[in-house]
């Protein structure tokens, strides 16, 4: 229940949680297209899928949704991390999962820590 990303973000390798509810449209999508080497594939068989065609697919989701700033797929790795930081994951996890060799870079993410700081445990004694 792994992803294996190869040359991901800084060419780097790593593996990813692979969410049980993904398993299953990742199995219609092996099926439907019996990829050779990618699991997306390009035109050619064996061949990657472009960034250029996975840019193009972004933005039509972000136009489906609504979405009118431009969208990035960097926006995305953006977002994985935030809402794992808001989940209350581990900010050393997290720096593991992106590939970060510094916690400082992954720190960054942070910022959102301040939008959402949880109440004190003060509240709950009803002084």
């Amino acid at each position: 229940m792994v992803l294996y990303i190869r040359g991901g973000k800084g060419k780097k390798d790593r593996d990813l949680p692979l969410p049980d509810t993904l398993l299953q449209l990742l199995r219609q999508q092996f099926r439907q297209y019996r990829p050779v080497t990618f699991l997306f594939e390009g035109a050619q068989p064996g061949e990657p899928y472009s960034e250029r065609s996975l840019q193009h697919v972004i933005k039509q989701a972000a136009a489906r949704a609504g979405i009118c700033r431009p969208i990035s797929m960097h926006m995305l790795r953006h977002s994985y991390a935030t809402h794992l930081l808001e989940a209350g994951t581990d900010i050393r996890v997290i720096q593991d999962l992106l590939g970060h060799s510094s916690i400082k870079t992954t720190e960054i993410y942070t910022h959102v820590a301040q939008l959402n700081r949880p109440t004190s445990p003060l509240d709950d004694l009803g002084l």
